[in-house]
């Protein structure tokens, strides 16, 4: 069981670090200080980014789940 957690774990890990550089900049950066922030839009998040956003949480809750399930089954294990 602990093998398979941390197989998951590591999975869920590298998939949160793709997807949160995959999110569009919501600005106040350093992009902002040099004038990148001209060209942000001002409308609502498209039907990618909020699907992108669920599978962010979705695979946050995954690697939280994983976390704690790794730390019980260590405690018990000791």
């Amino acid at each position: 069981m602990i093998i398979l957690f941390s197989v998951v774990l590591t999975i869920a890990s590298l998939l949160m670090i793709v997807l949160i550089l995959m999110h569009k900049g919501r600005g106040g950066g350093l992009s902002d200080m040099f004038g990148g922030g001209i060209s942000s839009s001002l409308g609502g998040s498209s039907v990618a980014e909020r699907n992108l956003d669920r599978i962010t949480v979705g695979i946050a809750v995954v690697w939280v789940v994983c976390i704690v399930a790794l730390g019980l089954l260590l405690k018990v294990s000791n």
